[in-house]
């Protein structure tokens, strides 16, 4: 082997090893991720700069898909190429996507849908999404107008509820945005170095652009499940703005009516989600695994990410240009806005319906609450303290 090929694939060992560490290690969601990406990366390892590191945040929020996955992406293409934002998404999202294919198993074969650690899981669900809304409204809806959008988002969703629903607000909103909405930013830019021309840049975006319109065809044209399953995950993944948390809705609408999986075991998957580290897109991987075994587990995972490489892929050459226009800037913000409503529109159903049933669930789910947001407890903990709580209160 040549040196150049020895020092390239040591490099490969590196940024997969690095990222499989945070993979084992990161529990507490997208904007936890960050602050130990920025620990590892910026801090202790020195891998890129601080306002490197800002302005990659700041392209991956601008994006659809999981922020902090393009972010890992990104920090491992700037170190290894293409092939480095491989190894770094496989690193960090190894350890998650085992743990929860094994449960996927273990659900399916104890048959135990009905148990009540799996109903504790549910009301974890309710918890964790709660605290989602909270923080993002905070965040996303801090004036009137991001308000009413998330408002109208909120009684679209739940009127009409069908996947096309979803996707035809995030284009209104961002229509709505683009024309109406400002957006200025008094920071200094600083380009982000990438190793991507911007040929491949473009042939991307060509990429993406082409599943996301291609795939609907064909899986109408064909009628195989293969390409039906790829075709919702994949949906799910390109068309979520605001975070891990808003792909429930997505997915819940594209697999639960079709009864490809159960309201119970969809919510049951989603509340051991919180339980592991790593991106809760990884919750595909359960989904594809109840549905399909190991082989819709893998082609879940593909599916949902995939989108996530081809717009970081895509964008970090333009990235100095789309952050110069304020009505692009403005169309985002408007997104946001709206992706809070149709979350709120998701925790009433099914989380909140499928989970909150009696007295004792929203007793449970009431201490659950006060232990993530008043004691500030580890989600991993939150999880056990459900599954607990739910064997004991199913006894009375």
């Amino acid at each position: 082997m040549s040196p150049v090929r020895k020092n390239t694939v040591r490099l490969l060992v590196e940024v997969f090893g690095v990222a499989l560490k945070l993979g084992l290690t990161s529990f507490g969601g997208p904007i936890a991720h960050l602050g130990y990406f920025h620990e590892e990366y910026v801090r202790k390892r020195k891998w890129l700069d601080e306002r490197s590191y800002v302005d990659l945040v700041a392209l991956c929020q601008f994006l659809p898909g999981p922020a902090s996955s393009q972010v890992g992406i990104g920090i491992g293409m700037m170190r290894g190429g293409i092939l480095g934002g491989f190894a770094a998404f496989l690193g960090f999202t190894l350890p998650s996507v085992i743990v929860l294919i094994i449960f996927a198993f273990l659900l399916n074969g104890l048959n135990v849908n009905e148990a009540g650690w799996v109903h504790g899981l549910k009301i974890v669900a309710v918890v964790v999404v709660a605290q989602a809304i909270i923080g993002m409204a905070r965040t996303l809806t801090p004036d009137l107008k991001r308000k009413a959008l998330a408002l109208g988002a909120l009684i679209v969703s739940l009127l009409i509820p069908a996947t096309f629903t979803q996707v035809g607000i995030i284009i209104i909103s961002a229509i709505i945005g683009f024309l109406f909405f400002k957006h200025s930013d008094k920071q200094v830019d600083i380009a982000i170095p990438v190793p991507v021309s911007r040929t491949l840049a473009l042939v991307c975006l060509t990429f993406f652009f082409g599943l996301l319109f291609l795939l609907p065809i064909l899986r109408d044209v064909t009628a195989s499940h293969t390409i039906a399953l790829f075709d919702s995950f994949y949906r799910s993944g390109a068309l979520v703005f605001g975070g891990g948390h808003v792909v429930l809705p997505l997915l819940e609408k594209e697999f639960v009516p079709q009864g490809w999986i159960s309201k119970e075991s969809f919510l049951a998957g989603y509340g051991a989600a919180q339980a592991v580290p790593g991106p809760l897109f990884t919750f595909a991987a359960y989904l594809g695994a109840v549905m399909n075994g190991w082989k819709g587990a893998l082609l879940a995972t593909g599916a949902i990410f995939l989108p996530a490489f081809l717009l970081v892929m895509g964008t970090l050459p333009f990235w100095d240009i789309l952050r110069r226009n304020p009505k692009l800037k403005g169309a985002m913000l408007a997104v946001n806005g709206a992706v809070v409503g149709i979350l709120i529109a998701a925790f009433y159903t099914p989380i909140w319906t499928s989970a909150i049933q009696s007295a004792k669930d929203f007793a449970l789910g009431s201490i659950l609450f006060s232990l993530l947001i008043i004691m500030k407890l580890p989600p991993w903990v939150i999880v056990l303290a459900g599954m607990t709580g739910g064997m004991i209160f199913s006894l009375f």
